[in-house]
């Protein structure tokens, strides 16, 4: 089988879960090189890690290196481009979320995908854990009855220091606050659970911190299936926490993590325990237990390079939860109800995910 020739772009903090997932293609995909537009955090991050060139330009690096595969680790607001840039340098990407700054930069990104025969992979890590590909099925069978009730909650906590990091807390640069920077990755798996949506009623505020955008948001969202949800996304939340939670007819799933998850973080209450044998069994059928990391997830994207079919956080899907984040937005912004489908060009939400406004500022 083909090995894969890969490099990295950013060398901060998730730089490393990047090379932690190049190691479990096992010789699938090598990383010959890296790029900082610090030269010397380059040069250490490629020593660290055994790692042949270092590069200071992205564009000088595609073309001395040519390769396959561009793993995207730099700030939000240079993701469009680059991925775009490497797509027209023949090779498939995997960039971090959130992969763009509006429906307007994904729509330039899928027309790069049909331009140029590759492919850009959102990393949306929650969706590849071996429990997760489990519970969907069970939900998928019916097993588990219709989803009524559901409940995604990112509570995380950031504090000055980290806004202190001249990119972050900037429309133009982090793309948003907690929405699109933390919560992204829950909301997206509860999409990825629970199918399409269709109407969202939101509220978004910057209730402490000192930072252009929000840092807490929630919203009420109705999905197709006519299951109803709510979903908070705060970075004010000193006690931290990642929580799904589904209530079907026949019995509650609950999953309680942090950044990451295995089988043992699943839960499940069945809704009247003294005939639920045949649901028990069924659940405890889990396969090898494979976490929900970046390593899961290059795994499945070489498979789709193998075989040149679309990846699973690309396309539609990604469009879809790009799509949910920026309705959030809108109805916080605007106080209206959002239906799926609605924004479109000419839509100031379409070209910023803000509609070119920011949440109001509560003083404490």
């Amino acid at each position: 089988m083909k090995t894969y020739r890969a490099v990295i772009v950013g060398t901060g903090g998730i730089s490393e879960a990047h090379v932690r997932a190049v190691e479990a293609t096992q010789g699938r995909v090598a990383l010959v090189a890296a790029c900082d537009i610090d030269a010397g955090r380059a040069r250490a991050f490629c020593d660290r890690f055994g790692i042949p060139a270092a590069h200071t330009d992205y564009a000088g690096m595609l073309k001395a290196e040519r390769p396959d595969l561009v793993l995207i680790a730099a700030p939000p607001g240079l993701h469009a481009d680059m991925s775009i840039a490497a797509m027209e340098a023949g090779a498939w990407v995997l960039c971090e979320k959130p992969l763009c700054a509006s429906l307007a930069e994904f729509d330039r990104i899928a027309a790069a995908e049909q331009r140029t025969g590759r492919r850009t992979a959102c990393v949306f890590q929650m969706r590849f854990a071996s429990s997760n590909r489990h519970v969907r099925s069970l939900l998928a069978s019916g097993q588990l009855g219709r989803p009524l009730v559901a409940i995604c909650h990112t509570l995380w906590y950031r504090d000055a220091a980290y806004y202190a990091v001249p990119w972050r807390g900037k429309w133009s640069t982090e793309l948003g606050g907690p929405t699109m920077s933390q919560g992204i990755h829950a909301m997206d798996h509860m999409l990825n659970l629970l199918g399409d949506w269709t109407e969202i009623r939101a509220v978004a505020d910057t209730l402490y911190h000192q930072i252009e955008v929000e840092d807490v948001s929630m919203a009420l969202v109705t999905f197709a299936s006519g299951a109803r949800a709510s979903f908070v996304n705060s970075v004010l939340s000193p006690r931290q926490e990642t929580y799904l939670r589904l209530d079907c007819e026949h019995a509650t799933v609950e999953l309680t993590h942090l950044y990451a998850y295995k089988g043992e973080n699943w839960k499940l209450t069945p809704a009247v325990p003294e005939t639920a044998a045949g649901l028990l069994a069924a659940w405890n059928a889990f396969p090898p237990d494979v976490g929900s990391t970046h390593g899961a997830q290059l795994v499945e994207l070489v498979r789709n390079m193998d075989t040149d079919t679309a990846p699973l956080t690309s396309g539609p899907e990604a469009r879809r939860t790009l799509e949910f984040l920026t309705a959030i937005y809108k109805s916080a912004y605007t106080g209206t109800a959002v239906t799926r489908g609605s924004i479109q060009p000419g839509d100031p939400f379409y070209t910023q995910i803000n509609g070119g406004r920011a949440p109001k500022r509560r003083k404490g």
